[in-house]
């Protein structure tokens, strides 16, 4: 006589099945997440890093748009107890060398000064100042969306940092202002690495000063965040001698113009922003002393990455030889703007204009 199962014994087996098969399907997993992280692949949709970098840029965007920033200056030490929100009212050289979160608002509202204020700012202390890892880099970008004034719809307020091309992986966060009839619209950019690429400008230099005058370089920095020199450095090369200063410190205000003279005390300076005296270095002399050839020379600017031993020419000009750039006592040679390596993009000026920039 056949036996018909009870309906426990029916559920206890239908558990016990469900219960192999969750082991089983568990022992699948952890062998496939295994296969997976030994072959650096990841299950799902969501990548650590990228994640990392949104939260990074989010952040970043929040402590920039949520409040007037703060400034820690630097005494022996940082002097928290002189610290204020007037981040703004500092020095270029004083936000170095201090501690600073820029902050863009006053009063619920995007404050014009604060966001002028950011060309003091470098790239480096910004990204310190927003809490981002030492491998992340920024761009940011602050721009007039839309606006009820004839032609002001996508000026663009400020534009600085790493290009995102360099940069294997990158987030991007932004928020959005409507005020005095305009929008505009704040966009922060973080990525993972990337290679900082900022550039200076020779834009005119005295090497045959009359008047017993100084020498005298003129540096344009048309980054629009401030640029540390340290890293930098100039070379001077006439026949078989040569001259080379590496700069330690100083900051070049975003969109400014910078003279580096043999004396700063006899200088005509013009509307130059910062005058950087090189004449008890060494390196620019004054009157009879002379730094640079006046007949026959090259002046490189160079820099060198943190991370790199060898500098790398960032512009260069020569005169003399066959370049058919002979200057005679108070003359200057100024750049065009164009090829910051060739002869050609250089010409005599017999009227020198240091501080006033070539345009």
């Amino acid at each position: 006589m056949r036996r018909t199962p009870l309906a426990s014994e029916r559920d206890e087996g239908a558990l016990t099945a469900v219960i192999e098969f969750l082991s089983a399907f568990t022992l699948f997993l952890m062998i496939l997440t295994a296969f997976l992280s030994l072959a650096q692949l990841q299950m799902g949709s969501n990548d650590p890093d990228v994640d990392r970098l949104d939260r990074a840029a989010s952040l970043g965007l929040d402590r920039l748009t949520s409040g007037e920033g703060w400034f820690v200056p630097y005494a022996d030490g940082l002097d928290y107890a002189n610290a204020s929100a007037d981040w703004h009212l500092a020095s270029a050289d004083a936000l170095h060398e201090g501690r600073v979160q820029p902050g863009l608002l006053m009063h619920q509202r995007l404050d014009m000064d604060r966001i002028v204020a950011l060309h003091n700012v470098t790239e480096d202390g910004m990204a310190s100042g927003l809490g981002l890892d030492v491998d992340m880099s920024l761009r940011l970008t602050i721009v007039v969306a839309e606006s009820t004034q004839a032609g002001r719809a996508s000026t663009v307020l400020f534009e600085g940092g790493t290009e995102r091309g360099t940069a294997p992986s990158s987030s991007t966060a932004y928020r959005s202002f409507q005020q005095d009839g305009e929008l505009i619209r704040v966009i922060l950019e973080v990525h993972d690495g990337g290679r900082k690429n900022n550039v200076l400008h020779l834009t005119e230099v005295m090497a045959r000063p009359s008047s017993s005058g100084p020498e005298w370089i003129e540096v344009e920095n048309p980054n629009d965040f401030a640029v540390a020199l340290k890293g930098w450095s100039l070379n001077h090369t006439s026949g078989s001698s040569s001259s080379n200063l590496l700069l330690q410190s100083g900051v070049l205000s975003g969109q400014s113009l910078s003279l580096f003279t043999g004396d700063a005390s006899s200088q005509a300076v013009g509307n130059a922003t910062h005058v950087v005296d090189l004449g008890s270095l060494g390196f620019l002399g004054v009157g009879q002393l002379d730094g640079l050839a006046n007949g026959q020379g090259t002046l490189s600017l160079r820099y060198t990455q943190l991370d790199e031993i060898t500098p790398v020419d960032v512009m260069r000009v020569e005169w003399g030889g066959n370049t058919q750039l002979f200057m005679v006592t108070g003359q200057s040679l100024v750049w065009d703007g164009d090829d910051r390596f060739e002869s050609s993009s250089w010409a005599l000026e017999d009227s020198p204009t240091p501080g006033e920039g070539t345009a």
